[in-house]
């Protein structure tokens, strides 16, 4: 099973578009019918990262994220694991591993977060 799609609402858009820009996701700025402007970041594996104003929808609270990306994916941020904030406080630690290489995804431990 995979996630295909994470959807964040957010009071501060345009803060989250470019934390997320900045440890290296690509965004497409994004507008289905008479639906708000979003943005979406597609993720190695076909799944999706999606930040939409919350306007319609509550902000999203407290949310951990852990994403992996090589080397050479365009993140500032060296190789190692960095526990970072995103512009409304959520969690988001970053992986980077060596140039081209991605770690397997890690099997979740009953009872763990």
């Amino acid at each position: 099973m995979n996630i295909d799609l994470v959807v964040i609402y957010t009071p501060r858009l345009d803060a989250c578009r470019d934390f997320y820009t900045g440890i290296g996701l690509e965004f497409v700025r994004e507008q289905h019918g008479t639906g708000p402007m979003h943005y979406a970041a597609p993720l190695p594996g076909g799944g999706v990262l999606e930040l939409y104003p919350a306007t319609r929808h509550p902000a999203t609270g407290s949310l951990r994220l852990e994403l992996t990306a090589p080397a050479d994916a365009g993140s500032p941020h060296p190789v190692g694991r960095h526990t970072l904030t995103d512009p409304d406080g959520r969690t988001v630690v970053l992986t980077i591993t060596g140039a081209g290489v991605m770690r397997r995804a890690r099997r979740p431990q009953a009872g763990g977060s």
